[in-house]
């Protein structure tokens, strides 16, 4: 029986193999749900859902309404208990990577390859990027820093001013540069409006 710990780590290997550079992020809220991974590329952001054989399909279709807001393409892992079936339970546009033991080895198969999500809303997109990197954006962009406007104000006047094109490796670029680490200085510096 393969769990959610026994998938992730092989799978980091399987999608860095397909897609070379990527960067991942574990655990991220988005909406009402919290996306499993979220892998981002050069110039797009997906959402990984795992299906482990320990889970169940009990919130699943509201997790997919929340990925699809949120990302350029999704995928579900599944487990092999839910391989059989998991084409049935998510959107044609999502990608189905299947995972399998095989001895001490997790196997993945490439069952579909994701297609572009029809139902991206690139507001909802824009706010997995934190106040300090939509501040970055805007410099490059030459837009005005509007200090005492709100994130959702930014993230509008981000969206009509800058071509979809630009903006999806602009906001790739701010989350592979993202650091953790750093953020609570990062943060602090921001609100002082030394950056």
């Amino acid at each position: 029986m393969l769990y959610d710990k026994d998938i992730r780590d092989p799978l980091f290997d399987f999608l860095e193999e397909r897609y070379h550079k990527i960067r991942i992020i574990e655990e991220k809220q988005m909406g009402r749900s919290r996306a499993d991974i979220v892998m981002v590329t050069e110039d797009s952001v997906f959402g990984i859902e795992i299906k482990s054989d320990a889970d169940s399909y009990t919130r699943l279709n509201r997790q997919v309404k929340d990925y699809d807001r949120f990302f350029d393409y999704n995928y579900v892992v599944a487990g092999t208990r839910h391989a059989l079936h998991i084409e049935e339970k998510v959107p044609e546009w999502w990608g189905i990577i299947t995972a399998e033991e095989i001895g001490d080895q997790v196997d993945f198969y490439l069952l579909r390859s994701p297609v572009k999500n029809p139902k991206l809303v690139w507001r909802d997109k824009m706010k997995l990027l934190w106040r300090p990197e939509l501040a970055h954006i805007q410099q490059l962009n030459q837009l005005p820093k509007y200090k005492q406007k709100s994130k959702a104000f930014v993230i509008d006047k981000i969206i009509e001013r800058v071509p979809q094109a630009v903006l999806k490796t602009q906001i790739s670029d701010e989350l592979f540069e993202r650091d953790y680490h750093a953020i609570e200085d990062t943060i602090r510096l921001y609100k002082s409006r030394k950056i």
